[in-house]
């Protein structure tokens, strides 16, 4: 990491933060950009979950799994 200090914690990634707008963090809003994207582009409302994993990757560094939590707090639904 580019300007640690060895010793100093490290605290959240920019993209972890959430934004005093709305509450969103990046990596969230990145998630309903790319929900969106992809409706439109397949003409429904359901959207595969690898699918949207893979767009989302392309712009933020997120695991399977974190991206699993997003949903299901997006939801407010547990899995």
């Amino acid at each position: 990491m580019v300007g640690h200090r060895p010793g100093r914690p490290r605290g959240p990634s920019i993209d972890d933060l959430p934004d005093v707008r709305d509450g969103l963090t990046r990596k969230e809003r990145v998630v309903l950009w790319q929900i969106s994207v992809l409706e439109k582009e397949l003409g429904r409302p359901s959207v595969p979950t690898a699918m949207l994993y893979g767009r989302v990757v392309e712009h933020v560094d997120m695991s399977v799994d974190e991206l699993q939590r997003i949903l299901v707090r997006m939801v407010g639904r547990g899995a």
